[in-house]
């Protein structure tokens, strides 16, 4: 099964179908959770009374209260609002290799479909970037089916190829999104790792929450390679052939050091960062994620 013919089966997304049940805890813990966020004036749900200062509007006030108390205080709610979910998808070369029956670029697309199906099944809203060196393909935020269908049509359409720049891309993006909301970036991150953490803080700083979802090929964590073998550089970086074994030991050690320090990183950063690799479960990965993150809003409002 290659990134060619591989396309996005609806059983995949069937397969998480339950996932319904905890899709929407995505979004707590971002601003206020639960999709509610502090508006003064008409909404959905009574939140509060406090006291009115000048500049108020009238009609915010509560005269009922004025007429038994001769107090002036006016109405605060809280408002829904639904979540948008920016999807990006690193499809540089890197992406397209493979071990096994499909390449990491499948994978993250896939993943990124799942949670782009799951959140568009809450009505919220989803875009999509795929993306190299630049932003290659995009599909603005919208909800509904035909959002559905554009999306997954983009991602089956894209094919990986071009160099990397992630953190350029996620910048660049940081500086275009009008609408706050989760970011879901789904790459290797095989790039230096203080330009792809200076785009994760703007993306912060701008009021966004990244989700770092890093797809590895197995391989590429054991290099597990026993004979003399004609490696062909990704991203332009020239053919080599190499004995494995000479370098096994100092490769392991330099993918482990830069995964650790973005993980690191990430997590200094108060960002999740999620791991997986192309030979595990899908449904495993996001169950375990999305499970995880809901206990964890849980916690955040019983606190």
């Amino acid at each position: 099964m290659t990134s060619r013919s591989t396309a996005l089966d609806p059983k995949v997304l069937d397969s998480l179908s339950h996932l319904s049940l905890v899709a929407r805890t995505v979004v707590e813990g971002f601003q206020a959770g639960q999709h509610r966020s502090p508006h003064r004036g008409s909404s959905v749900e009574f939140q509060q009374h406090r006291e009115y200062v000048p500049g108020d509007e009238l009609k915010h006030v509560d005269w009922k209260v004025f007429a038994k108390s001769d107090r002036l205080v006016v109405k605060e709610f809280v408002e829904e609002t639904n979540l948008a979910l920016h999807l990006l998808v690193d499809a540089s070369e890197s992406m397209s290799y493979t071990s096994g029956k499909w390449t990491k670029f499948d994978y993250a697309r896939w993943c990124a479909a799942a949670m782009g199906h799951l959140t568009l099944s809450q009505r919220d809203t989803v875009g999509l970037v795929v993306f190299d060196e630049k932003d290659r393909h995009k599909v603005p935020p919208g909800n509904g089916a035909p959002q559905r269908k554009v999306i997954l049509e983009t991602l089956e359409a894209s094919v990986p190829g071009g160099p990397t720049q992630i953190g350029s891309v996620l910048s660049w993006v940081a500086s275009r999104l009008s609408r706050r909301g989760i970011v879901a970036v789904f790459s290797d991150f095989f790039d230096d790792i203080d330009q792809i953490l200076e785009g994760v803080r703007r993306l912060s700083f701008a009021g966004h929450e990244p989700i770092l979802f890093q797809v590895l090929d197995p391989q590429e964590l054991t290099f597990d390679f026993d004979k003399l073998t004609r490696f062909v550089g990704l991203e332009n970086s020239g053919l080599q052939k190499i004995d494995p074994k000479t370098i096994r030991d100092e490769y392991i050690k330099q993918i482990e050091e830069h995964n650790q320090k973005l993980a690191r990183q990430a997590r200094a950063l108060n960002i999740d960062f999620v791991q997986s690799t192309t030979d595990q479960s899908l449904e495993t990965i996001l169950s375990a994620y999305l499970a995880k993150r809901s206990a964890r809003a849980r916690g955040g409002r019983g606190s």
